[in-house]
């Protein structure tokens, strides 16, 4: 849509340029000609930079776009290391995946077409060979390795006003 606006700014601009020459052609220049002149450099100016605010923001949505595939490659190279490491059986490692982006164990009991009692079992050993004791231990221990610790940081003391 945003580029259709710019092609749409880039025609009308086009128009006001043959529209400024012609006038020119034919009258030479005037003060409603001069004005006409500068609104159309004006509109000439704001495709242009309209452009390439576009084209940087295209760019950046790239960029973005990539550093998420390759954050999410990492979440999940994480995630697989550490039921490796925790010995998860397969069964484990879905109920333990599903744990992880939330859901209770009522949901993972219906959506993998369990019983709950079988789902808290398998959260409990899980949570055990994580060396953690509730899904919030689970999630947070992923976490925590995702986060750079140097990344928290104390506040620092702020200058005290009138007010504070």
């Amino acid at each position: 849509m945003t580029t259709f606006l710019v092609i749409l700014q880039a025609l009308a601009t086009i128009f006001f340029i043959a529209d400024v020459a012609g006038d020119l052609a034919e009258d030479g220049w005037s003060m409603h000609l001069l004005v006409e002149t500068g609104a159309t450099v004006a509109l000439l100016a704001g495709v242009v930079f309209g452009a390439l605010q576009l084209r940087w923001l295209i760019l950046r949505a790239r960029l973005d776009e990539t550093a998420v595939a390759t954050a999410r490659g990492a979440m999940s190279d994480l995630v697989r290391q550490r039921f490796l490491d925790w010995q998860l059986t397969g069964a484990e490692a879905d109920v333990a995946l599903f744990a992880l982006k939330g859901f209770d164990a009522a949901e993972i009991a219906h959506l993998r077409g369990a019983a709950s009692g079988t789902i808290r079992a398998q959260l409990a050993r899980i949570y055990a060979k994580a060396g953690v004791h509730s899904q919030v231990g689970l999630i947070a221990l992923m976490v925590e390795d995702l986060v750079d610790g140097d990344a928290i940081k104390p506040a620092e003391a702020k200058p005290q006003g009138k007010n504070g």
